[in-house]
């Protein structure tokens, strides 16, 4: 299990076939408040500063739009499998595989929507670290995304961890207590169970 970011930098680069052709993937999945944005930019930062360009792509602006959610009944939800754009994201992962460069959606968690055609990877790109919940996630559709990761990494994070992250989390978007976790304790850490009962291997586990 590793712990020290040189330590996965240097596994990521093992694991790494950067010969031919083609952008690679790495996967960096946790459950929500596991820490996958935070480590994301100092990975791909390090894999860059020796030599292999990288950069981050989040799943979530994959998030389907609070009208779409309250017409189906999920909005209490927000944050599932099925609230996110399966189908969009995998496009997005296949062309940052074959396209030099690729446009793609990100969320703005203040405003809770995405936005589209808010980012791009240039052809200078030589590694997608892409971080998201569902990235080792065993249900339909989800799983068929681990054929295309080069390397995945798993957060291993204690639920007692999440949960206190998480509320920390809605504190600081104006949540009171009360609500803060409420939230945390009836949408993100059922995701959190829910990923952690239905998870496929990982190369790499970050704790």
């Amino acid at each position: 299990m590793l712990r020290r970011m040189e330590e996965l930098c240097d596994a990521v680069l093992a694991r790494l076939d950067l010969s031919g052709g083609g952008r690679r993937l790495v996967a960096l999945s946790g459950a929500p408040g596991s820490g996958k944005s935070t480590l994301s930019e100092p990975l791909a930062a390090m894999l860059t500063e020796r030599g292999v360009r990288s950069e981050v792509v989040p799943m979530d602006g994959f998030h389907l739009d609070n009208r779409l959610l309250k017409a189906r009944g999920l909005m209490p939800r927000k944050g599932a499998p099925e609230t996110f754009d399966l189908g969009g994201f995998a496009r997005l992962c296949h062309a940052l595989r074959a396209d030099d460069e690729v446009v793609y959606p990100l969320f703005d968690r203040s405003r809770d929507l995405a936005i589209a055609g808010a980012a791009h990877v240039g052809q200078d790109c030589s590694v997608a670290v892409i971080e998201g919940n569902y990235l080792l996630f065993d249900e339909p559709g989800w799983r068929d995304l681990a054929d295309l990761w080069d390397v995945s990494i798993r957060l291993d994070v204690p639920l007692a961890d999440l949960e206190a992250r998480l509320v920390q989390r809605w504190l600081t978007h104006g949540l009171d207590q009360a609500a803060a976790e409420a939230r945390a304790r009836g949408n993100d850490l059922a995701n959190a169970q829910r990923i952690a009962s239905a998870r496929l291997p990982a190369d790499l586990t970050w704790r």
